[in-house]
């Protein structure tokens, strides 16, 4: 085959029948391609139409709208939610959520502990201690106030230890822990100092 075009490209000497081979291959690899996308958009077309059932423009805005709305109630409802949470908060801080007991023996001739002292305090170390002393001849049962952690009304030792056990239950409490104990062991001072003590003394 004798051509100027080929010639000036260079392949004037080759074989037509080389040429049209590559030119099958060409054709064969393009067609392939073609079949290959023809499926994809096939496969996208029938997504689209699935997800456009029975849509049109304004139902597709109708949906957002939905979507939008209910967004919104969901905001709406977590807010409501958080402030719900901060009301249940501040009010477990005036529940009674920290508490110690101490049962023991008030007499000597008593024996199975059925005395008891029991501490019940709020978040803010508020509350009280309820001390139940039982005897041959009955049961008594007396209330002392708490407020931060302490009391007006000295305490007896069981009261005291109950107290601290309600207070260690909180870490802020240890504080209050400290102090009470060092109070009691000023209180266990001055009732030793007072046993030994004579009528004589007293009086004078």
């Amino acid at each position: 085959m004798n051509s100027n075009i080929f010639n000036s490209i260079g392949i004037g000497q080759l074989d037509p029948a080389v040429i049209f081979i590559v030119l099958l291959v060409l054709i064969l690899i393009l067609f392939i391609v073609i079949m290959v996308q023809g499926v994809k958009i096939k496969r996208l077309t029938k997504r689209y139409e699935s997800f456009m059932a029975g849509k049109n423009g304004r139902s597709m805005e109708n949906e957002i709208r939905e979507l939008f709305s209910d967004i919104r109630f969901l905001k709406e409802a977590q807010l409501q939610d958080s402030s719900d949470i901060r009301a249940l908060t501040a009010n477990l801080t005036y529940a009674y959520q920290k508490q110690g007991i101490v049962k023991y023996d008030a007499f000597s001739q008593m024996g199975g502990k059925l005395s008891f002292s029991l501490a019940l305090l709020n978040d803010n170390n508020d509350g009280f201690i309820i001390n139940s002393v039982h005897s041959s001849d009955g049961c008594y049962t007396y209330v002392k106030e708490i407020a931060a952690g302490r009391c007006a009304i000295q305490l007896g030792a069981e009261e005291q230890q109950a107290l601290n056990k309600a207070l260690m239950s909180d870490v802020h409490g240890s504080s209050y822990v400290q102090e009470n104990m060092q109070q009691t062991r000023r209180n266990k001072y001055m009732v030793d100092e007072a046993t030994d003590l004579t009528d004589e003394d007293f009086y004078d």
